[in-house]
């Protein structure tokens, strides 16, 4: 419902294991090679994503790719088996800085960057080395890529006029949320904010199809279809200056999803935690990102950089976290 059914599954969603087929200590850190704390800590949670692991590992991306030259695929795969197969402590993640400005044009070896903009940017690059090879592919198979099939989601808009009560829809594929936090003490609160209607006027009217004018009108975001793994940004940038909301924003091991969605009966949709970004610094424009992850032993890690330390769950819940993954 709400998209045209694709024409072709570039990725049968019933291979998906959520599970860990490979259960191991945690694998290597990384290396900072000067600013780029806000590459590893991205790396590290999606090395520690089951479900993309579970098939980076069975190299059945590396076995039909036919790309010449950057594909960011095949650098993940690489990358996973180096971090979780070696026997040093830390690792170079060398050949993601070498392709550094393919991923996004605006990263720089030797500058700070935004974790999340990182993910944003890798997701991207791993859906177009998924796409590579596929030409004139209609919006909706677009979204059945192992990429979307594990992080994708459908985000419906209805608009109400409030002149004429007419409602219309639409939807959009989302691969990750940005969170308002201004005025959320949890993660919960932000998630309600987000799916309550807001109503635009003034500068904001929609000119109603039906009024034939411009028109107050109501409009509400639900999570229509839900990923298998919900990766959420909790917006710490006060404003553009890079001032940072430092509240703590409280967030649960085990979240439900359902009443965030547009039919909100039946059974609790469950996420569970199993990483988090942290931001220490004054502003949004410096300081350190390090991360949490649960590795494939059920046992939780505090990675940075080189380091990865053993640690417990209520040491993961007190952090003042920018991003956090769930999966179902």
């Amino acid at each position: 419902e709400g998209m045209t059914p694709p024409q072709r599954i570039l990725f049968p969603p019933e291979k998906i294991c959520m599970d860990w087929q490979q259960r191991q200590r945690p694998g290597a850190g990384l290396h900072n090679l000067g600013s780029t704390c806000y590459i590893n800590v991205v790396l590290q949670c999606l090395t520690y994503t089951p479900p993309l692991t579970n098939y980076l590992l069975s190299r059945e991306h590396s076995r039909l790719c036919f790309q010449q030259g950057f594909c960011m695929m095949c650098i993940m795969e690489a990358h996973v088996r180096k971090v979780l197969h070696s026997s040093a402590s830390a690792i170079w993640p060398k050949a993601v800085i070498r392709d550094l400005k393919l991923i996004g044009e605006e990263f720089e070896p030797d500058m700070a960057g935004d974790a999340f903009e990182f993910l944003r940017c890798a997701l991207k690059a791993m859906q177009r080395a998924c796409l590579s090879g596929s030409s004139n592919l209609d919006i909706s198979s677009q979204t059945t890529t192992i990429v979307h099939q594990i992080f994708g989601g459908l985000l419906k808009s209805r608009v109400t006029c409030l002149r004429c009560q007419a409602v219309s829809d639409s939807y959009k594929a989302f691969l990750h949320i940005l969170l308002d936090i201004k005025e959320a003490s949890s993660l919960t609160a932000a998630l309600k904010d987000f799916v309550t209607p807001k109503q635009l006027d003034g500068k904001n009217c929609f000119k109603c199809s039906k009024c034939e004018k411009k028109v107050t009108i109501s409009k509400r975001v639900t999570v229509h279809h839900v990923p298998k793994v919900f990766a959420v940004c909790l917006e710490r940038a006060a404003d553009h200056t890079g001032k940072k909301i430092s509240t703590f924003v409280e967030y649960p091991e085990y979240l439900d999803l359902l009443p965030y969605m547009s039919d909100t009966a039946g059974e609790p949709l469950l996420y569970s935690l199993y990483a988090v970004v942290v931001h220490s610094g004054d502003t949004c424009l410096d300081g350190h990102f390090f991360c949490y992850t649960k590795a494939s032993n059920g046992l939780w890690y505090k990675m940075d950089d080189e380091s990865v330390d053993n640690c417990g769950i209520h040491a993961v819940l007190r952090q003042q976290a920018y991003l956090l993954f769930y999966a179902r």
